[in-house]
């Protein structure tokens, strides 16, 4: 393999892969980036066995070849060069990379390609297309979420619901559920259900930069697999086996009150609250009070800690029947509350030990459910 690339390019690439390397893999190829000629460009792959990533970028090929290199020892040295041109060449028989730029020239040791776990080769048709810019907009508004908890390895994933052009990502961790639905440009060809690990869909949205992009999904048969692939970037992932709950038991069919709010005005206090919520159990109440006929109606967002003191803040509000007192992890709310993209939200309950359903005002794609947590 003779290759030259702009150390630009070289380091971007990395960049996206990287993050697919398994550091404490007990494969060493795992902890290794495939460098690869394919067809006039450079091919990056890098894979933890359940994420892959591949990346393609504009280099000029003299001798094909392939090989896999130290993904650290790699990143860290392009990041230095100079940005200018760096000259790969790779000795077949000693598996030795030498990578030349400027003044530098350096030889790395490397693991023959031949150990690097096959990557899928796709059949394209019936792909699901996905406008990039409302994919990362989806992502955004559920990932957060998903479970942490490897114990529950289903809700650790998005549940990703498609039927004819219409797309439903969901993810709850047993707190809270974010739903979210959208549009494909044009329909599927027949429906699909999975469950997809929620880091994964949260790394795609990081690669993915090119807002007018289309993102191609394709499910290959019997592998357990999905793939995104767009025009230089490719993510592979395992799906979650299982059975995600039935979420549309959990969001509450009616309300006993309904309080419009203004996001960022909500979203800050919120935030002020949680300074002093976070040393206990994250617990701010909210005292939701309805508007009379001279009085406008309010919600007091307050926290208090023993160590450090207390907060409340009041937010102008709209309220729709009853007043309320109760209280959600502040730090949910603020979660939900930053993903909320219209200038005001609706926060709809029932009663202080019901769950609160949050929407966006003007927006029927996408809503929060929230459980409340027991005050004093």
């Amino acid at each position: 393999m003779k290759v030259t690339v702009l150390q630009e390019k070289l380091a971007h690439g990395l960049a996206v892969v990287s993050r697919a390397v398994s550091p404490r893999s007990t494969l060493p190829v795992l902890s290794n980036v495939l460098v690869a000629t394919d067809e006039g460009r450079l091919r990056l792959s890098a894979t933890n066995l359940e994420l892959g990533i591949t990346c393609w970028i504009g280099a000029k090929i003299e001798d094909e070849g392939s090989t896999t290199v130290p993904a650290r020892t790699f990143a860290d040295l392009v990041n230095t060069l100079p940005a200018e041109q760096v000259n790969l060449a790779l000795n077949p028989q000693t598996q030795v990379l030498n990578v030349r730029a400027g003044s530098s020239n350096t030889d790395i040791k490397c693991i023959d390609a031949q150990e690097f776990p096959p990557l899928p080769v796709l059949d394209m048709e019936g792909a699901i297309l996905l406008n990039v810019a409302d994919f990362k907009d989806m992502v955004s508004q559920v990932v957060f979420a998903a479970s942490q908890d490897e114990a529950r390895p289903v809700l650790m994933g998005v549940l990703v619901k498609v039927e004819g052009d219409t797309i439903t990502m969901a993810a709850a961790d047993g707190f809270r559920l974010s739903v979210r639905k959208g549009t494909l440009s044009q329909p599927a060809v027949s429906p699909v259900s999975v469950i997809i690990p929620a880091r994964a869909l949260s790394e795609l949205a990081r690669v993915a930069v090119d807002g007018n992009e289309m993102i191609s999904m394709v499910l290959p048969k019997g592998r357990g697999q999905v793939v995104f692939r767009m025009k230089e970037v490719e993510v592979v992932s395992q799906l979650i086996d299982g059975t995600f709950p039935d979420y549309q038991q959990i969001i509450p069919r009616s309300y006993k009150s309904r309080t419009i709010l203004s996001t960022p005005s909500a979203l800050k206090a919120c935030k002020q609250a949680e300074i002093f919520a976070r040393e206990g159990s994250n617990v701010a109440r909210l005292d939701i009070k309805s508007s009379g006929d001279l009085e406008p109606g309010m919600v007091e967002i307050s926290a208090q800690a023993e160590e450090t003191g207390s907060n409340e803040t009041i937010v102008a509000a709209t309220v729709e029947g009853i007043g309320l007192l109760i209280a959600f992890n502040v730090k949910y709310l603020r979660e939900v509350l930053e993903v909320v993209k219209t200038p005001n939200v609706a926060l709809e309950t029932s009663a202080p030990n019901a769950p609160g359903v949050i929407r966006p005002v003007g927006d029927d794609n996408f809503l929060h459910v929230i459980m409340p947590m027991h005050f004093e």
